[in-house]
């Protein structure tokens, strides 16, 4: 339960974030906000590691893993999620990423670390993206960008390093002794890493344009604290107590939960992404319960 709990609380971080970084998107290049909130988010990481817990000794193995899940699933899967937004638009961009990615880290989770789903959780999963898919369909109708191959293979790509972050992090997460707080840091530096090269060899902008200096860094330090800081730990905490399929496919209802977002600041929905969005929630009530008969089973 504590599992489902937290993957749920990623997906509202995300949700609320989601619109603060669309706003600072006016201000920095893709790279260039992937940067400035892994940097910030890292300092913060450094103070609770280092003030308030006990030290971490890891084998270097466990660490390398964890900084390769970083590089793949922070560094080079949002970067191919950036480049599918450019290319096809957000509507298409989610809708593949967040359809993709639990079913591609369901099936990894198996080959790699032998983590079987229950039929329940399956029948959960696919109820949770078939509502997913409808919701991000109904929120905008947009044309098939047919034209632009390339996005949609940048859209599976970013899927594809998600899953594999996931069953990664999952793997070292219920082999070591290893807190949400420490790992989420080494997975941050990993990415970090990997975007700073990609902005040294594509010579992006370092540094933000704004006319409002001062409400932009206040926009930004609420959605780092919110969409980076807090989600990751949470992603961590969440698998470590739950399957790695699971966290994925609960994540994704953030396309949900951006609705009631968008209810809170005065926004309206129809009857179909009404009707949808409780759809998904009836499958996150059957993973959640599936997973905990399958742990009292």
């Amino acid at each position: 339960m504590v599992g489902e709990i937290a993957a749920l609380s990623v997906a509202l971080c995300w949700a609320i974030a989601a619109r603060m970084f669309r706003v600072l998107g006016t201000s920095f290049s893709p790279l260039s906000l992937n940067l400035w909130k892994g940097l910030v988010a890292i300092v913060l990481l450094v103070l609770v590691t280092q003030f308030f817990l006990p030290p971490v000794t890891l084998p270097l193995s466990a660490y390398g893993w964890l900084l390769l899940s970083g590089v793949v699933g922070i560094g080079i899967g949002d970067t191919c999620f950036f480049q599918a937004l450019n290319r096809i638009g957000d509507t298409q961009s989610v809708l593949i990423t967040e359809t993709l990615a639990p079913i591609f880290t369901a099936l990894l989770a198996m080959v790699w670390i032998a983590e079987w789903l229950t039929w329940q959780q399956w029948i959960g999963i696919a109820l949770v993206l078939v509502s997913v898919d409808m919701v991000v369909k109904v929120k905008k109708r947009t044309e098939l960008h047919l034209f632009a191959p390339s996005g949609y293979l940048f859209a599976a790509a970013a899927a594809v390093c998600q899953a594999i972050g996931a069953v990664i992090s999952r793997d070292i997460l219920t082999r070591y002794t290893i807190d949400a707080f420490n790992a989420s840091l080494v997975r941050l530096v990993g990415g970090l890493a990997i975007i700073v090269v990609l902005m040294l060899i594509l010579r992006k902008r370092w540094l933000p344009k704004s006319d409002k200096p001062l409400q932009m860094w206040r926009t930004f330090a609420v959605a780092t604290i919110l969409g980076t800081a807090a989600a990751l730990y949470l992603q961590m905490v969440a698998f470590a107590n739950a399957k790695a399929g699971v966290v994925q496919t609960l994540i994704a209802t953030s396309a949900v939960m951006s609705l009631a977002v968008a209810w809170v600041l005065g926004e309206r929905a129809n009857k179909a992404t009404i009707f949808w969005s409780f759809a998904a929630l009836a499958g996150v009530t059957v993973l959640v319960a599936a997973g905990h008969i399958g742990a009292h089973g």
